[in-house]
């Protein structure tokens, strides 16, 4: 089958890398368009794809398209590719808070969609996908788009109600991990610990902390509880945190986040 890109992003250049690293997709069944010339340059040499010179080239290529361009720009996209679209063509969208019904209504009620929701860690095979898909699209297709997903991360069907939170909880929230170890690294510099130091410790801390709850499968309360002993150094940690709204941030952050995304 033969994959194409509208859109060649840092996201759509993190999944094309996890795809050809697999060895599913060959390159010379991938195809990736750009807005800039400079940008179709660097695709030829650095993924050896197919450069396409527009998004409807992509679609006379691919049996499958990526639509990995931001919501806000995916209107005009879709206008510039209407009529080229083939029957049997399997569309699959990035972007955020555009329904699959609002996608049907530009790629035409008999189009194939599946909406997904990668996030940042796909840069380094860590990323985490959402999709959904219309009935057009069959369970042999699903599988095959969530095959393709995996190669950069996990991947979970959800229903589409639940596209929206998944933008709160996966889809933007490496940037609360980032903010929260920015604090946790500023925290050991100011008591005295040089600061790349202090980043390699925070970050490991939570990519061990994040892979002790994924392997042993127990309730992050457990998990929390383990490490506080009695009158310890960390449940006096937590107390501060939860003095100072450390829960409640996270929550009210999260529920702006998805309220944001229901309005695109």
């Amino acid at each position: 089958m033969r994959i194409g890109f509208i859109g060649c992003g840092n996201m759509a250049r993190a999944m094309i890398g996890g795809m050809l690293g697999s060895g599913l997709v060959e390159q010379a069944d991938m195809i990736a368009s750009a807005k800039t010339q400079a940008t179709r340059e660097r695709i030829a040499a650095e993924l050896g794809i197919r450069a396409a010179q527009t998004n409807r080239e992509v679609l006379g290529f691919a049996d499958l398209v990526f639509l990995a361009v931001k919501p806000q720009f995916l209107e005009e996209v879709l206008s510039e590719i209407e009529g080229a679209v083939r029957p049997g063509q399997i569309f699959v969208s990035l972007a955020p808070g555009k329904t699959l019904d609002w996608l049907a209504g530009r790629l035409g009620e008999t189009a194939k969609i599946v909406r997904t929701m990668p996030n940042t860690p796909a840069m380094v095979g860590a990323g985490m996908t959402a999709l959904c898909a219309n009935a057009n699209t069959t369970e042999q297709e699903v599988e095959l788009v969530c095959r393709l997903c995996d190669t950069f991360g996990r991947t979970e069907v959800v229903p589409e109600r639940l596209m929206d939170v998944v933008v709160g909880v996966s889809g933007s929230s490496p940037a609360y991990v980032f903010l929260f170890l920015e604090a946790m690294a500023d925290a050991a510099v100011a008591d005295g610990m040089p600061r790349a130091q202090a980043y390699q410790f925070a970050a490991q801390a939570v990519l061990g902390s994040a892979k002790l709850l994924l392997e042993t499968g127990k309730h992050p309360g457990e998990l929390k509880d383990m490490v506080c002993s009695p009158a310890g150094t960390t449940i006096e940690a937590v107390r501060v945190l939860e003095e100072k709204g450390f829960r409640s941030a996270v929550i009210e952050a999260q529920k702006a986040c998805v309220s944001v995304a229901r309005r695109l």
